[in-house]
């Protein structure tokens, strides 16, 4: 995603741009990530409304015929419908030159593209790196010999295994795991951590794990000695999990517990751009320690997403293309307000700092909850485990984050987002009108629940005798 910006909006401005890949367009946004996997979420469910038909009045009679091969093979038809958007051709008729092959730095100002065309050497004023991550496995004896699947290989299954388990209860193994559930795997999610969802607020992660739980997945978590052997029945994983050991045998392993950045093959030495295990290191303009290079995406950002990709490639532009006086503002990485979603069901969707941010920094703050069950529009959808939480500076309405647990989570956390973004706070949110009813009208009420600690007794107390006098 990262590379794809940079090169349109480099072309649309003027610049001459040569992109080059080395496998599909798209990238791991397209090909193997949010949108395969949303598009299995969807199916996914699909069939577990099918399941809760009776709750609405509609009885499905048994023997219901489930295709798991029609569900993906939809993804894929969806996921070729909007691969034309980063096609080479649509790229080239917006004035890029795309190069297939491996690029490799090969001077100061020169990249080498070894490609089924031959090689070619490309001269370059200034140069971006966004060759992204991929899926990195943990040292779990046993596995690499077993044979495991990651998001490169998931979606490209024909048939449902009947026995899934899911290493890393992170973002991309909740979201599969659950899944999975839903279509009618055995799922067993493997955490070494306790719970899943270790970055987010703790009783948003139990709200998801309890309607997992209820699809099926077994949570093996504090998981410690991870063991992986091949059996004749499949593969067998040996785990102990709060004290008691297990001997599970499966049919596939999806490890989602770790990215890599691609660094690898890219001659980066040769022009001096540092990196590490974590990816290439950038300043705050996201140049890399060889001024005439850039990067962003994965390859740099602790927040691995494509939104985030995307925002990184404009500032990337703005820098790399329009340099700045020294002094004078500039674009810089570190000011991004930066939301995030986990799309499990519900959803989990948070922006700036969590409580315990906050006080790391001693900022001191105020928190207000408003429950989903005291929302109107969710209890007739049927959706009301969940909650809208935000984070004020205290004795401010500033917002210094927020989080929502719901259906459409994804979808409503941009009202704090945007707030955030125009330094504006919960007064605004107080004085806008929402439809009702509506699933969003838990912003405006956790709003409203900071806006009464504002109405003191003190004031109640003046306002009475102002009434009483003026009676």
């Amino acid at each position: 995603t990262a590379g794809l910006v940079t090169a349109v909006i480099a072309a649309a401005v003027g610049a001459k741009v040569a992109l080059i890949e080395k496998h599909l367009m798209g990238g791991d946004c397209l090909n193997v990530g949010c949108v395969p996997s949303k598009g299995v979420i969807r199916a996914a469910r699909a069939w577990a409304d099918v399941r809760h038909a009776d709750e609405f009045g509609v009885h499905i009679p048994p023997g219901v015929k489930y295709d798991f091969g029609a569900a993906m093979a939809r993804m894929r038809k969806l996921r070729a419908r909007i691969s034309h958007t980063d096609s080479v051709h649509r790229y080239k008729s917006l004035g890029v030159d795309v190069f297939i092959g491996n690029a490799r730095f090969a001077g100061s100002d020169t990249v080498m593209v070894e490609g089924p065309a031959g090689n070619r050497t490309l001269r370059y004023a200034k140069a971006a790196i966004c060759t992204g991550a991929r899926a990195s496995a943990p040292p779990i004896p046993g596995l690499q010999e077993a044979g495991y699947l990651t998001n490169d290989t998931i979606f490209t299954l024909t048939e449902l295994p009947p026995r899934l388990a899911v290493i890393g209860a992170g973002p991309i193994g909740c979201e599969l795991a659950q899944a999975f559930a839903r279509f009618g795997s055995q799922v067993y999610l493997v955490e070494a951590l306790h719970g899943i969802m270790p970055n987010e607020d703790q009783d948003a992660a139990d709200i998801v794990l309890k309607t997992m739980r209820r699809d099926g997945v077994t949570l093996l978590c504090c998981g410690k000695d991870l063991k992986v052997g091949k059996t004749d029945n499949g593969k067998r994983l040996t785990v102990g999990s709060h004290g008691q050991q297990y001997d599970i045998t499966v049919d596939e392993i999806l490890v989602g517990a770790g990215r890599a950045p691609n660094v690898e093959g890219l001659g980066l030495e040769a022009v001096g751009v540092e990196y590490d295990k974590t990816g290439v290191k950038v300043n705050d303009r996201l140049q890399t320690t060889n001024p005439r290079i850039y990067a962003a995406g994965d390859i740099c950002s602790r927040y691995k997403f494509t939104h985030a990709a995307d925002a990184m490639a404009q500032i990337l532009i703005q820098n790399a293309l329009f340099p700045h006086p020294l002094g004078l503002a500039y674009a810089g990485v570190e000011s991004l307000i930066m939301p995030w979603c986990t799309f499990t069901e519900p959803e989990v969707a948070h922006v700036g700092m969590y409580e315990a941010d906050a006080k790391k920094k001693g900022i001191e703050v105020d928190t207000f909850t408003f429950k989903l069950d005291e929302v109107d529009r969710a209890i007739l959808d049927g959706e009301d485990e969940g909650f809208a939480r935000v984070h004020v500076k205290k004795g401010t309405d500033r917002i210094l984050g927020a989080t929502i647990v719901a259906a459409h989570a994804g979808d409503m956390i941009s009202e704090f987002s945007v707030l955030m973004k125009a330094g504006l706070g919960l007064k605004t949110i107080t004085g806008t009108i929402h439809p009702y009813p509506t699933q969003a009208e838990v912003v405006k009420k956790v709003a409203n629940a900071w806006r009464k600690t504002t109405f003191t007794t003190r004031t109640k107390n003046i306002l009475t005798k102002w009434f009483a006098w003026t009676r």
